[in-house]
């Protein structure tokens, strides 16, 4: 059963959507990918959010470059929480960063940077684990290894210094 449905408004967002599905993977989250558009496919976005809770959706990403109107168009059908990903296409996903930041008073969107679809997908699993005792758990286990691994590097630098450590890297 999908907890969390990833839109994209292209198969050429694809390559970027994809961390989503590989984060919420790691946290065994269900979810569903789709394709649908803002613009040319608003009835079929509509249809598709409007019967996403009954199937077990709790919250969206949507993804989209551009003037990056797909996001908004989701939060518009549910009262879900809505992560918005602005994809980098024209203008360096400037213009779909701020057409996501920028939605009207009274039907919010969350954003993340350019590309961070990772962090999305972690945000909709902090949701997620609002309500579950056990992803919570992981959710912790996976900061606690991140802070390993970060100091870890750190170890390794102090030890190498940072020539070698750039050698390293390199490699």
């Amino acid at each position: 059963m999908p907890e969390v449905a990833v839109i994209m408004g292209s198969d050429s967002d694809l390559p970027v959507m994809k961390a989503a599905a590989e984060i919420l993977e790691k946290f065994s989250v269900g979810f569903e990918l789709k394709i649908l558009s803002a613009h040319r496919t608003p009835k079929e976005t509509a249809a598709y959010v409007e019967k996403a809770p009954g199937r077990g959706v709790e919250v969206f990403i949507a993804g989209a470059g551009g003037a990056a109107h797909l996001p908004g168009v989701i939060a518009a059908y549910t009262i879900l929480p809505v992560i918005g990903v602005p994809v980098k296409g024209s203008l360096e996903g400037l213009d779909a960063l701020l057409s996501i930041v920028q939605m009207p008073p009274g039907i919010p969107v969350a954003s993340v940077g350019i590309n961070s679809v990772k962090n999305a997908a972690l945000l909709a699993v902090e949701i997620l684990a609002l309500g579950d005792k056990n992803l919570s758990r992981r959710l912790a286990a996976y900061r606690k290894e991140m802070k390993k691994e970060v100091l870890a590097r750190s170890g390794r630098l102090s030890g190498a210094g940072y020539k070698k450590y750039l050698e390293a890297m390199k490699k």
